[in-house]
Formats: C-alpha cells, sequence, structure tokens
C-alpha cells in the first residue's frame, strides 16, 4: 500500500465527511419558524439525506482504517 493510495483514501475521507457537515447545516438550517407542513417535509427531506451522507462517511473511514491497519500492520 502505497502513500499515493493512502494519502488519496485520506482525501476523500475528508471530502465525504466535508459532504455530511454541509447536511448536517442544511438540515438545521431547515428547522425554521416556518411551522407549515411544506417546511417539515423540506426539513425531513434535509434528514434523510443528511443520514445517507454519514453513512457515505462512515464507509469512507472504514475504508481508510482499512487500509491504514493493512499499511502499518499487513493486516
Amino acid at each position: 500500500m502505497g502513500r499515493e493510495t493512502l494519502d488519496h483514501t485520506r482525501f476523500m475521507y475528508k471530502k465525504v465527511v466535508d459532504e455530511w457537515v454541509d447536511a448536517i447545516r442544511e438540515e438545521e438550517a431547515l428547522a425554521t419558524a416556518d411551522h407549515s407542513m411544506t417546511a417539515m417535509e423540506e426539513w425531513d427531506a434535509a434528514h434523510f439525506r443528511e443520514q445517507e451522507a454519514q453513512a457515505r462517511a462512515k464507509q469512507a473511514r472504514d475504508k481508510y482504517k482499512d487500509e491504514l491497519r493493512r499499511a502499518n500492520y499487513n493486516i
């Protein structure tokens, strides 16, 4: 496992985490004083996007950790 591969995987992990943070902020921004059904549905949709982004971040983290284990411990 080369350093370039680890650097790329780390970069991708950080990129996906940034996307997750953006999704969290989007969801939080939609918790507004507008108590309409439409606003609630938009807020719910943002929550689902946040959950999907979190799942991608966890997958990227696991991939990076696996590559680090292979590089450092040969497992």
